[in-house]
């Protein structure tokens, strides 16, 4: 696959769904990010400390946009980044544990210097599922820095998971050091397009 110019060979890119940069993101737009913390993230900084970022807000906040952001700029850093909506990841876990190869997926996973789980709430995980979830956060804990973006606050997890003893573990050890940026509830797409909209000249 084809990195992006200054990026190591571990790089990615074509995995990601689009391709959106933290300098492109609109703070004017969602006053609670500020360009300096965007410009913190930049560095890879809480990547070298294997510390988590958790992205709350409402659908159309931004936070993919920011969890692509996030991705991108580690790869440009030469690190080993992987994107997965959580849906997909707990599908790919549930085949790997039927064909008896979950270790070394779970394995692979766990090598990677930022893992992105994107849309963690807009689908139901049965306990197995949360369970073989939990294996890919526990392996990656305080180690290699997992980025989840959610549209759920940390108190309605339990409506994503079955177990509640399973959900506190879950947000304990997402939460353990984490950078949580919150995007709020107004949409990133509309407040971007009516800033653009102000800022053309008549014709």
């Amino acid at each position: 696959m084809t990195a992006p110019p200054g990026a190591g060979p571990a790089a990615s890119p074509t995995r990601f769904p689009s391709i959106k940069r933290l300098a492109d993101f609109s703070t004017d737009a969602v006053p609670a990010i500020t360009p300096a913390l965007l410009a913190h993230l930049a560095t890879g900084a809480y990547l070298d400390k294997g510390e988590p970022v958790v992205l709350l807000g409402d659908s159309g906040t931004g936070k993919t946009h920011l969890l692509i952001g996030l991705g991108l700029a580690a790869c440009e850093q030469g690190r080993r980044v992987r994107y997965a909506t959580t849906a997909a990841l707990v599908n790919e876990l549930a085949e790997a544990a039927t064909a008896r190869q979950l270790s070394r997926v779970v394995g692979r996973y766990g090598r990677l210097d930022l893992l992105l789980l994107d849309e963690l709430g807009y689908v139901q995980i049965d306990r197995h599922g949360a369970e073989l979830l939990f294996q890919i956060i526990t392996e990656r804990e305080e180690r290699a820095s997992i980025a989840i973006a959610t549209n759920l606050p940390f108190s309605e997890w339990g409506t994503i998971f079955p177990d509640p003893r399973l959900v506190a573990a879950i947000v304990d050890r997402v939460t353990f050091n984490a950078h949580i940026l919150e995007t709020g509830t107004q949409s990133y797409r509309l407040a971007t397009s009516n800033t653009t909209s102000r800022g053309k000249k008549p014709a």
